[in-house]
């Protein structure tokens, strides 16, 4: 199959129509083996039989149901693990991204030896203040610490080899930060297109300022998974030494200077008291990252939701 084309929904019933039918014109004029996996995110509106109904006029579709709302992320890591194509297009199901982008996407995956193409929407018709000028600030802190030289991490409309959405796992809100599961994966050809921004057509944003608050915390700990995720003892134990080292030389201190220099209790200066609590702080962060050791050794799976129904898989 040349593309597995995976699209998360929540509440967009309007629109599945239309974007069917234009992605159905592309597919055939690109003579494209293919298949559209819409995962519906617990949608309250008429949206799954929007979908049986697309199903039944084209065995292409198929799609996933969530019981219930569990976020962009458990949607793309479930339709992820169902793709067959030998390239995963992912877009948004609000008209905004233009299914007219995937045959150069998809080319440059096979043809240009990107393991990922991310989509950036130089031009946007979003609010500048809600979210163009949050977006800017939330990619330049991206940038900077992930080091991949990507404008738009956020953008839905992307493009991955096969291999790629098989050897990453996407969970909580890290739908964001894939290039950066990515490259922590080994999968460092990363590259980017500009891609057409459509001004939305139908519904409402479902994303507001949280979600960049959300979004650069989930960027830390993008940032701590890809470096001690697999070795936490590294990081905590490290620290936890350092500041035990340093309360206990100043405890030593403290008792030496006691006998030798005078006669005064050591719980009568105020520095016993902080080489005491540095000593607990270090002991506290070794014991963390001991512990840290354990769970990423037996760690279960991340993800975990209930799926209704599945029609065509």
């Amino acid at each position: 199959m040349d593309l597995s084309i995976v699209i998360p929904l929540y509440n967009e019933d309007e629109s599945l129509p239309e974007l069917t039918a234009w992605i159905e014109r592309v597919m055939v004029a690109n003579n494209y083996s293919y298949e559209v996996l819409f995962i519906d995110d617990g949608s309250t509106d008429n949206s799954w039989n929007v979908i049986e109904q697309l199903r039944s006029k084209n065995e292409n579709i198929k799609g996933i149901k969530f019981q219930r709302n569990y976020g962009k992320s458990a949607a793309l890591n479930e339709g992820f693990k169902a793709a067959q194509g030998d390239v995963v297009i992912t877009m948004d199901a609000d008209m905004q991204d233009s299914p007219d982008e995937i045959p150069e996407l998809q080319k440059m995956v096979i043809e240009g030896g990107f393991d990922l193409v991310s989509g950036w929407k130089k031009k946007r018709y979003d609010n500048a203040l809600t979210k163009n000028i949050p977006s800017k600030l939330f990619n330049a802190a991206a940038r900077a610490m992930s080091g991949i030289k990507l404008h738009d991490f956020n953008c839905g409309l992307k493009a991955y080899r096969k291999k790629v959405v098989k050897s990453i796992e996407v969970y909580g809100e890290m739908h964001r930060y894939v290039p950066v599961l990515s490259k922590w994966a080994g999968l460092r050809n990363i590259g980017e297109k500009v891609v057409e921004h459509r001004a939305r057509k139908y519904g409402v944003t479902k994303f507001g300022w949280s979600r960049f608050v959300n979004g650069f915390l989930d960027l830390l700990t993008i940032f701590f998974m890809g470096k001690f995720g697999k070795r936490p003892m590294h990081f905590f134990g490290l620290w936890g030494s350092v500041f035990f080292f340093l309360g206990f030389i100043t405890f030593t201190y403290l008792t030496i200077s006691k006998f030798i220099f005078d006669n005064s209790g050591l719980t009568q200066r105020p520095l016993f008291f902080f080489a005491l609590t540095i000593m607990i702080i270090g002991t506290q962060l070794f014991l963390a990252g001991f512990i840290g050791e354990l769970i990423s050794r037996s760690s279960a799976d991340r993800n975990s939701y209930l799926i209704e129904e599945k029609i065509g898989l």
